[in-house]
């Protein structure tokens, strides 16, 4: 049904490489497999052969084969403007930061005004201190995009690394008439503050930064709750602490600063000097490009700012979950492994491994892992619902369902955010045949979340397909259509409903809709199908269920059931009951 695509969608997140030599071939060192991953890149020998080869690879993600193919065909080109720019970048991507760097010069050397590869060479100017380098680059790049926060914020930290301060407070003036970067720029302001020892002005930037979002972001609220503490403000630190845990009280990420108050402990500085500095620039920069699932350029942004920062813990788990979104698995565990286990965001990590785990097809590595971190913290859900989601995304319903079985009694007291665990167990519980369970759980879900949009349309759509409830489902329907207007799932459950209900013409006025929004459904053609059938359009019901077939159904008695209505259309039949059979 088109409500559990929609529900999943929801609620997540070899070539030959050539013949081997035959004489002693067992003593010779065997190269490493690569990454599940990744593909082992194919041996090609021509300039020409090799630069297609590193565009194809860089266009799959495969950063580490594109650095190979790209540095074959420079080798043979080596002042190919385009061909030192392509291998410059996939360097870069692929972290091999001291290569990039040398490469960047060269891009330089042959066009000055290369933004991408002066920004690089700007950062390095800064990880080794040189100020003027650092200004000279910087004053090269166009003040557009990204860059009209960046270039202000790293000339600033370029200062700040030779400790001139007021040099750094001028550079980021530029900023005080650009409200959209408000948030940016107090935030540096803090920091900058902070480190020249300005406790009055760094305390109003700090607050500042944490009033344009409700409890703060992490990295905001553990920098002013560190100003506080080592300020000899323990009480006011825990405020700020308990407003952000408030806002996020599944989160982990305070709990060391927590204990560090209850103890009396004085926490480090956030950023401690200007590289620190600029790295956090560069983490916030790749933070917000995620946010727009602009992932290649967040790649980026994270690599240059763990080049300026190694272990900088924070940077590693957003490089991990860029590699994860850019479908690198292997590479993503290696990235979240180098977190330390002292790291407050170790425990995030391990959930995230587990994910990547799975999506490697060693399930039972994931499964393992995550009943350990289950058994390990018995007061938390947060591993028994990631595994129930692992045993959901493998139809694997029954052992789901013990999965949230679990979470959901460790649950005291359900509180309105338990109602993605309650939403996620009844699609598991209607999956595994066990109706009457799953409805209790839709029902209770939205009674934390009332009018909640999804529950609303798989509560309302599992009533129209069993025939019961109709009117109230239809409403119900209507409301979650009201509150998401462009998703094709919930318009294509308003369709079915209507059809259950033998209002036609209305149906296939709204499946059409549907169908514009997920065209690649086969759900949703076959319902169009149906209802066209009903309204007497028999050419184009019949085109709409063979579309659904060409979509390739999972169910093979979905697929049956098609093939019958192609040969036969659709018998008469009372419109409440008909089920398109």
């Amino acid at each position: 049904m088109a409500v559990v695509a929609a529900a999943t969608l929801w609620l997540a997140t070899c070539a030959d490489a050539g013949p081997a030599p035959v004489m002693q071939a067992s003593m010779q060192p065997q190269p490493e497999p690569p990454p599940p991953d990744r593909v082992a890149p194919r041996e090609i020998r021509s300039p020409l052969g090799s630069y297609l080869a590193g565009r194809l690879a860089h266009h799959e993600n495969d950063t580490a084969a594109a650095v190979r193919y790209f540095s074959r065909a420079l080798a043979e080109d080596p002042e190919n403007l385009d061909l030192l720019r392509q291998t410059y970048l996939a360097m870069h991507a692929e972290g091999r930061m001291f290569e990039a760097v040398t490469l960047a010069r060269r891009v330089v050397e042959i066009n000055p005004k290369s933004p991408i590869a002066a920004l690089t060479l700007a950062i390095e100017a800064i990880r080794i201190d040189d100020l003027d380098a650092a200004h000279g680059y910087l004053n090269a790049l166009p003040l557009d995009g990204y860059n009209n926060i960046l270039v202000p914020v790293l000339r600033a930290w370029a200062n700040v690394g030779r400790e001139r301060f007021d040099a750094a407070r001028e550079a980021l003036k530029v900023l005080d008439e650009r409200d959209a970067l408000a948030a940016f720029r107090d935030f540096h302001v803090a920091l900058i503050e902070d480190l020249a020892g300005n406790t009055t002005e760094a305390e109003q930037a700090y607050r500042s930064t944490l009033s344009a979002q409700p409890g703060g972001t992490y990295r905001a609220v553990a920098a002013f709750g560190s100003f506080l503490e080592r300020n000899g403000r323990p009480e006011a630190a825990l405020e700020v602490y308990e407003g952000f845990q408030a806002e996020h009280p599944d989160n982990v990420w305070l709990e060391p600063a927590f204990a560090r108050v209850a103890s009396g402990q004085t926490p480090e500085r956030t950023v401690r000097d200007g590289r620190e500095g600029a790295a956090e620039l560069l983490f916030g920069v790749a933070s917000a490009l995620v946010q727009q699932n602009a992932f290649g350029a967040a790649l980026l942004y994270a690599r240059a700012a763990l080049h300026l920062r190694p272990g900088f813990d924070s940077a590693e788990l957003l490089l991990s979950e860029i590699l994860g979104a850019l479908e690198r698995p292997a590479e993503a565990i290696s990235a979240y492994q180098a977190i330390p286990p002292d790291s407050p965001l170790h425990w995030s990590m391990r959930l995230r491994v587990a994910a990547n785990l799975d999506e490697l097809d060693r399930n039972e590595e994931a499964v393992a892992e995550l009943r350990a971190m289950a058994a390990e913290r018995p007061e938390r859900t947060d591993a028994l619902l990631a595994l129930g989601s692992l045993m959901r995304s493998k139809e694997r319903w029954i052992e789901a369902v013990a999965a949230y079985d679990e979470a959901i009694a460790r649950i005291a007291k359900p509180e309105e955010r338990h109602w993605r665990a309650l939403y996620a167990r009844g699609i598991a519980l209607e999956r595994s045949k066990q109706w009457q369970r799953g409805e209790q759980d839709f029902l209770k879900a939205l009674e934390l979340r009332p009018d909640q949009p999804y529950v609303m349309n798989y509560l309302g759509y599992s009533w129209v397909d069993k025939g019961v409830n109709l009117e109230r489902a239809l409403k119900m329907i209507e409301r979650a259509v009201e509150l998401r207007p462009n998703d094709g799932y919930i318009i294509d459950s308003l369709g079915w409903a209507l059809y259950r209900m033998g209002k036609f013409e209305d149906s296939a006025e709204q499946l059409e809709r549907a169908v514009e929004l997920r065209p690649e459904d086969p759900t949703i053609n076959d319902h169009l199908g149906d209802a066209y059938w009903r309204v007497g359009r028999r050419i184009e019901a019949r085109f709409q269920w063979r579309r659904a077939l060409a979509l390739e159904p999972e169910e093979e008695e979905t697929v049956a059931t098609i093939e019958v209505k192609i040969l036969n259309g659709l018998s008469p039949s009372a419109a409440a009951a008909d089920d398109g059979s």
